[in-house]
């Protein structure tokens, strides 16, 4: 499998949000990443649906919408309503994990799951043949820019160990800290969609970024 690039619309201009999805549209990105944030499961707030919805009015790519809440049973119709995809629930946040993730599947999206830096693979044993898609976080959840943690390596091979027989199809996710400097280590330990912000808003031309993590081989090539 190539691996896909979603965008973090967290990182972009939010005065001029269709604006940056018009250039996702048009780039070589492959979904659009949509962090919801609901200031209690993490430290921060983000969308709701009416930004939800407003996104999927502009975009021709997936919404890869990643509910960073608590209890997100509450409202996976909602962000289905809205416009989501896919989407991902935290294990921390889900002590009905299976539940959940057959509501999500019944709902026709991509359900995935996603692992806080603290949170070990070995977790998703039982649950990983029902499953879309696991995001590994590589920073801890609730705000952008922060400082890419290492031992996400061993967890994308540990992922990718603990898939192959149960899940060889499964959608590999990293978030966090992804730029051009560690894409090719990244796909290299296992991950197959790669989530970035700062590096391609905060970029003098986020579709050149966007270009460089798709395709890192040219970039080493300039």
């Amino acid at each position: 499998m190539n691996h896909l690039i979603a965008p973090s619309i967290l990182a972009a201009d939010f005065a001029n949000l269709q604006r940056d999805l018009e250039l996702i549209n048009s780039s070589d990105a492959d979904w659009v990443h949509v962090d919801i944030m609901d200031g209690m499961f993490v430290p921060n707030i983000s969308f709701g649906f009416p930004v939800v919805s407003a996104t999927k009015k502009h975009a021709t790519k997936p919404l890869d919408v990643h509910l960073m809440i608590v209890d997100p049973d509450r409202y996976l119709k909602a962000f289905k309503d809205a416009g989501a995809d896919g989407m991902t629930v935290h294990y921390e946040a889900c002590p009905h994990l299976h539940r959940t993730i057959q509501a999500i599947k019944e709902l026709g999206c991509r359900a995935g799951v996603a692992l806080n830096p603290h949170t070990p693979v070995t977790l998703l044993q039982d649950i990983i043949a029902d499953l879309d898609l696991v995001l590994i976080m590589s920073v801890n959840p609730g705000f952008g820019g922060q400082k890419f943690i290492d031992n996400t390596y061993k967890k994308l091979h540990d992922l990718k160990e603990l898939s192959c027989d149960k899940n060889p199809n499964l959608f590999i996710e990293v978030d966090g800290g992804v730029d051009q400097h560690n894409i090719q280590k990244l796909v290299d330990a296992g991950a197959n969609v790669l989530v970035a912000g700062s590096s391609v808003f905060s970029s003098a031309s986020p579709s050149a970024a966007i270009s460089h993590l798709k395709y890192p081989e040219k970039l080493l090539q300039l």
